[in-house]
C-alpha cells in the first residue's frame, strides 16, 4: 500500500479514536463563523440514510437569550437526572451547565417525530434514527477536523414543547441530539479507555448459544 494511503489511514483512524465530548478547555469568546457551521452540516447532510430518507434539520442557536433558556432547561433536566439516579454531579458536567450560555452555538440535529404506539417495531425505530443520528456523527467529525469541540448531549429530547417552544419548532419535528459547540482551546484529546474488538466481536455466531 502506498505511503501517503498509510498516512491518510492513520490520519482518519486518529479522528475517529479522538472525537471526543468536550465540555472544557474550549474558548468561548470566539465565534464560529455560520458559513462554516454550514460547511459542516454539508457535510453530515452525506451520511447513509434508512427508508426515513433525508428527514434531518438543524437547528442553530446562537443568540444569547435563547442560549440562556436552553441552559436553564438543561440544568434542571441534569440535576432531576442525577436525583433520580442518586449520583453526584461530575466535574465535567458542571462545566458544560455552566459554560452552555457562553457557548458560541448550539446545534440541534431534528427530524419528524416519531408517533409512539401499538404499531411501532424495533425495525421501524432502527430505520427511524438510522436515518438521523449517523448525520449527526459526521456532523461531529466534521467539527473536530476544525479544531471545533464538541458534546454529544441527548438530555433535552425529554423537553421536547419547551425547546420547541424556544427555537419556534414546528409541533410536528424533534430534536434527538444536541451539540454544543466551540474552538478547542489547549484541548488534549485522545482515545477513550475502551474494551479492544476482539473482547466484544464473534464472528459467524454468538459464543455460548
Amino acid at each position: 500500500m502506498p505511503e501517503v494511503a498509510l498516512l491518510e489511514i492513520e490520519n482518519f483512524d486518529h479522528l475517529l479514536r479522538t472525537t471526543r465530548s468536550v465540555r472544557r478547555n474550549l474558548d468561548l469568546q470566539r465565534p464560529i463563523e455560520r458559513s462554516v457551521l454550514l460547511d459542516c452540516i454539508d457535510n453530515a447532510v452525506q451520511a447513509p440514510t434508512g427508508l426515513a430518507g433525508e428527514n434531518w434539520r438543524f437547528v442553530v442557536v446562537d443568540e444569547r437569550q435563547a442560549k440562556n433558556q436552553l441552559a436553564l432547561l438543561y440544568g434542571e433536566v441534569l440535576t432531576t437526572l442525577l436525583e433520580q439516579r442518586g449520583m453526584d454531579m461530575k466535574p465535567t458536567h458542571n462545566a458544560l451547565l455552566n459554560n452552555l450560555p457562553e457557548m458560541p452555538a448550539l446545534i440541534f440535529v431534528c427530524a419528524p417525530c416519531r408517533v409512539r404506539g401499538s404499531t411501532q417495531d424495533t425495525a421501524a425505530e432502527v430505520a427511524y434514527y438510522g436515518s438521523i443520528l449517523p448525520a449527526a456523527w459526521s456532523l461531529m467529525l466534521s467539527l473536530r477536523v476544525r479544531g471545533i469541540g464538541a458534546t454529544w448531549t441527548t438530555l433535552l429530547s425529554a423537553r421536547q414543547s419547551e425547546v420547541a417552544e424556544i427555537v419556534q419548532m414546528p409541533d410536528d419535528h424533534c430534536h434527538l441530539v444536541m451539540l454544543p459547540v466551540g474552538y478547542t482551546k489547549n484541548a488534549r484529546l485522545k482515545p477513550a479507555d475502551r474494551k479492544p474488538a476482539d473482547e466484544v466481536t464473534y464472528f459467524n455466531q454468538w459464543p455460548g448459544m
